[in-house]
């Protein structure tokens, strides 16, 4: 079947930076071997390609540590400095610790997580005169020794002290390896976290059976400040008898000179600090014996101090290190194996970017990452779904943003909409098999479509922003909405209900209502604005929040005092936002030519932010003008501009593998339209890929005729097949013809990506 080379539906077939000294030089050496032997293995180990350092430097915050898929546990060391993850390539920052919970890819003043830090140490002098405080206990690493693969992390301490983890879902193991015939000693925090927000909690040491329990709560890194959640962890040090405890007690500190020890003392219980300072306490132990290798299993749980324990011993109990670590990895390959590429003709860095990007986004997963996720992983996917549901039916409307098990900020709007209803559009007819009810599933939808929540700020929307309402971020909140509106269109499209099908066709056309056709900047006219409630326009300037913006103070976030109308953006990113209505944007715009050459502009005076999600979709806008050929020529530029293998790889902030997930779709050649199953198609970085979804049992290969790696560069060299030429869809088998001919590719056949102004999306799947 033949299908313009714009677009094709999907079918549910089988679809180190020089000079850092970090991370180890072997690592990259070790991806480059292990890419290089899978060119002829027909089982490759996709684990092994990735690195899993990309976006730890260049203000990436990504998390490199020990963890398995979606796991809760992280392990990963805490560093001083700008490290919202915990860990930085940075070698002049010190470490403070390892602990058990981080975040993956926000962004942060201070960080996110880093409880229950514990920190392996030299002390000559005895027990009392180790370095428990924060600032005296934190030390500087070996040059060239951070190591991290899936399922395992590492770094060597500047005093020989070698810290390794592994990980489960909600536990993991420590290795600590010390320097020979010397007396392993460690400090296990109790108060401090990356984002200095303890609120108060106890310490219990249990000498006999080894163990020691910390529950207690710290506040939200991204929500209310007068919110905190609780967190709980089990350090089990005996490692089943085989090591031997020396000394054990407690220790308390402050900045201002404070040091006292506790030898024998075996509880702590601390309030918040009422009257100003941070605590600092927690436990002190030692090892008999000397023994080179230290073993500590640890458990964390949101729940309690048991619930710790008690996963610690279901999903750890007496295995080995290494018996974790291949567990962690076969999860991890499983995951990776989704997507198969072949790797014997695709260029070697694109195959690590692969596969990082394949790996991040299963990290934490965010809402760019559920269109991915459809394709190949619909339990996962249902599993989520069902968690936003649930959020409904416990509170009221779906969640938004939540942080450390907590309510976080609505940022856009109520992005929850826009994830349920693309799960809906894909899979209702195996949505009662994968535990989802649909007509639930609406109701919540709904909910956030009609109901005001007494605090929108977290949850739901101010539906009446529409005419009336708090004036911040009323322009891409109102963008935000509308999109979300068509999200309830298409599911209620699939339920048969005509009338809302009707509603919210309409509603979800409400950007139109902030588009200001007199604005100009840089000689383009129409510009999304803020509005009043009275109808009226609040004029503000494009520029602002820009790149290009020259007053570095502007507030442009959740400022109380931001008037700018739009949410980390500027108007002239935000312009672009009607993913739906594309066709009719354009007209706003003044029509194909005016649309292309304002495009162009867009990237070329510098307003594009590859690392912001409003900026996704505006490389693919030239496919609705009929160019999809120039749409080809962008996209690599974006991402050999943006994106490399080294610590530096990202632009910004992962967000929660929001880059990672872009980048994936970059590099297979394919677009996403959220809420429908509608994929646009561009130039695949690879000959040939395969998408396994095993819940269908059916995979999908896509077939690249006519590749050349020469294209795969950020300027396309003339006479360079890259360009699409036609699409052929037979089952599972998608075949992209490539041309080098830009203007026999430069069409789309007659049947541009659909928009709801064009009568596009008039059918459920």
């Amino acid at each position: 079947m033949k299908h313009p080379s714009c677009l094709f539906p999907f079918i549910l077939v089988s679809l180190a930076i020089p000079g850092l000294g970090q991370p180890s030089p072997a690592l990259q050496k070790r991806i480059s071997q292990a890419i290089a032997a899978a060119a002829n293995d027909s089982h490759p180990d996709y684990t092994a390609f990735v690195n899993p350092f990309i976006g730890t430097d260049n203000y990436g915050d990504v998390c490199p540590g020990a963890s398995v898929p979606f796991g809760m546990a992280k392990f990963s060391t805490d560093m001083t400095g700008y490290a919202p993850a915990g860990y930085v390539v940075d070698p002049t920052q010190f470490i403070r610790g390892i602990s058990p919970l981080h975040d993956s890819g926000t962004g942060s003043s201070l960080g996110t997580y880093g409880n229950f830090e514990i920190m392996p140490l030299l002390c000559p002098g005895g027990f009392n005169s180790c370095t428990t405080k924060l600032a005296d206990r934190q030390r500087l690493r070996k040059s060239n020794t951070d190591d991290a693969s899936p399922g395992y992390f590492s770094q060597t301490l500047d005093n020989d002290i070698k810290i390794e983890a592994t990980a489960t879902r909600r536990a993991g193991l420590e290795r600590f390896r010390f320097p020979h015939r010397s007396k392993p000693y460690f400090v296990l925090d109790l108060a401090n976290d990356l984002p200095v927000s303890f609120a108060g909690g106890q310490l219990n040491i249990d000498p006999q059976q080894g163990r020691v329990t910390i529950g207690g709560r710290w506040g939200s890194s991204f929500g209310p400040g007068r919110f905190s959640y609780q967190a709980f962890a089990c350090y089990d040090l005996l490692d089943g008898g085989k090591q031997k405890l020396s000394e054990y007690g407690v220790w308390t500190g402050d900045s201002v000179g404070l040091d006292a020890k506790g030898l024998g003392q075996t509880h702590l219980n601390l309030s918040l600090n009422l009257i100003g300072g941070v605590y600092q306490s927690g436990a002190l132990f030692s090892y008999a014996n000397r023994p080179k290798t230290v073993n500590i299993r640890v458990g964390v749980s949101f729940r309690s101090e048991e619930q710790a324990c008690a996963n610690a011993d279901s999903e750890i109990g007496s295995s080995t290190f290494e018996e974790i670590e291949a567990k962690a990895k076969a999860l991890w390959l499983e995951k990776l194996s989704k997507v198969e590429i072949d790797i014997a003709r695709t260029p070697p860095n694109v195959t690590e970017m692969l596969y990082s990007s394949l790996y991040r986004a299963s990290l934490t997963p965010f809402r760019t990452f559920y269109p991915l996720m459809a394709l190949h992983s619909p339990v996962e996917f249902a599993q989520i779904v069902d968690n936003y549901i649930d959020g409904w039916r416990k509170n009221g409307w779906m969640p938004e943003c939540r942080a450390n098990n907590l309510p976080g900020w609505t940022q856009g709007g109520s992005s929850a909409d826009n994830i349920v209803s693309h799960f809906a559009v894909y899979y209702h007819n195996e949505a009662a098999r994968l535990g989802i009810n649909l007509n639930e599933l609406y109701s919540a939808l709904v909910t956030d479509g009609e109901v005001n929540p007494p605090e929108w700020n977290i949850q739901g929307r101010q539906v009446n922003v529409y005419n009336t309402g708090r004036q911040t971020r009323e322009g891409s909140r109102t963008l935000e909405y509308a999109f979300e509106d068509f999200g309830i269109r298409q599911v209620a499209q699939l339920l048969g209900n005509a009338e809302d099908v009707a509603k919210y066709t309409q509603r979800s056309l409400s950007y139109r209502n902030v588009w200001d056709p007199s604005v100009v900047s840089d000689g383009f006219k129409g510009f999304s604005q803020k509005r009043y409630p009275n109808g009226t326009f609040a004029y503000t300037n494009p520029i602002d929040c820009s790149p290009n913006d020259k007053n570095d103070t502007r507030p442009c976030s959740l400022q109380g005092n931001n008037v700018n109308g739009f949410y980390e953006s500027s108007s002239w990113e935000y312009s672009w936002y009607a993913p739906h209505d594309t066709a009719h944007l354009i007209q706003l715009m003044g029509g194909n030519a005016t649309f292309i050459k304002r495009l162009d502009h867009f990237f070329d005076a510098g307003y594009y932010l590859a690392g912001n999600e409003p900026s996704f979709q505006t490389p693919i806008g030239y496919h609705y003008a009929n160019h999809p050929a120039k749409s080809v020529d962008r996209v690599r530029e974006v991402v050999f501009t943006n994106f490399d293998i080294t610590p530096a790889g990202l632009p910004g902030n992962d967000d929660q593998a929001a880059m990672a997930s872009l980048l994936s779709f970059h590099l297979l050649g394919l677009y996403p339209v959220p809420s429908t199953t509608q994929l646009l198609i561009l130039s695949p970085f690879t000959p040939k890929y395969t998408i396994h979804n095993s819940f269908l049992n059916i995979s999908t290969t896509v077939t690249t005729v006519n590749f050349d790696p020469r294209s795969v560069q950020k300027t396309i060299p003339a006479g360079t097949a890259a360009y699409v030429k036609n699409v052929t869809i037979n089952g599972g088998e998608v075949v992209i013809t490539l041309t080098a001919n830009k203007t026999e590719a430069d069409d789309c056949l007659g049947a541009l990506p659909e928009s709801i102004s064009t009568g596009g999306f008039s059918k459920a799947r």
